[in-house]
């Protein structure tokens, strides 16, 4: 990790969580936060859309930040079942997530859809973190960087900067399988982000670039020294702050 940028780990918890179950779950990664007068690192946690107005009133006022996991293009409309993101700033999110890799696969979101969602993000107020990653195809017909390069010029919204945009490098093949890619992978991977950044964003040195993928704390240490490597997204070990708090105090 790079000293001139701050590290954020970040837990998507998905399509996980009911309000009985996960607030203590918060408590507890508010209650360790907390031990830390100020953190090396921001902490946030995306959960679902039902659940983001208890959880930001649960962590207000914490080093822990609460974020949506999708957003609509769209301000407001005929768009049922959509959330926008000025409603996820509205129940008190500073984050939003664009672009994962089940959006794109589950939902047909191409780098265009992506891209507008961003830009939505950035029009609320909110930080976009835009997903990027290769299937496991695509890394075995050696195209991994050819994808990476579509989909970060494409994904990225006018406006974007190292203060309103994160980018998150998540290999499709290595989430939730258990897998990882070797920390020289990953460091090629996201110099390669960093390189195209550098045509993109003015201040492409300070946009933070997390890993995603089977991240859990007996891997991180390691993944988060690579060069370029600014942090995590993190998915089922974010679910229980007793397995999310390990990662996090890797940057602490």
């Amino acid at each position: 990790m790079s000293k001139q940028r701050r590290p954020l780990i970040a837990g998507n918890w998905k399509m996980n969580g009911l309000a009985g179950s996960a607030a203590p779950e918060l408590q507890e990664l508010v209650k360790r936060a907390g031990e830390h007068s100020d953190p090396a690192c921001d902490i946030l946690i995306c959960p679902p859309a039902t659940l983001i107005d208890k959880m930001a009133g649960l962590a207000k006022g914490s080093a822990v930040k609460i974020g949506g996991q999708d957003c609509h293009a769209n301000e407001s409309g005929a768009h049922t079942g959509d959330i926008s993101a000025e409603m996820l700033k509205d129940t008190g999110a500073d984050y939003c997530i664009v672009g994962h890799s089940e959006r794109r696969a589950d939902h047909g979101e191409s780098n265009t859809v992506v891209k507008a969602k961003a830009g939505a993000a950035l029009r609320a107020g909110l930080i976009a973190i835009v997903c990027v990653g290769e299937t496991l195809a695509e890394r075995e017909g050696d195209k991994t960087l050819e994808v990476i390069s579509d989909q970060v010029r494409n994904s990225l919204p006018e406006g974007a900067t190292a203060g309103n945009t994160v980018i998150a490098y998540e290999p499709v093949w290595a989430i939730g399988t258990g897998k990882t890619p070797t920390p020289e992978d990953v460091a090629v991977v996201h110099a390669h982000i960093r390189k195209e950044l550098g045509s993109l964003v003015g201040d492409s040195e300070a946009v933070r670039i997390l890993y995603g993928g089977s991240v859990k704390g007996s891997n991180a240490a390691e993944l988060m020294a690579v060069e370029n490597v600014d942090g995590a997204l993190v998915g089922g070990a974010s679910l229980k702050a007793v397995d999310f708090w390990p990662i996090v105090r890797t940057c602490i």
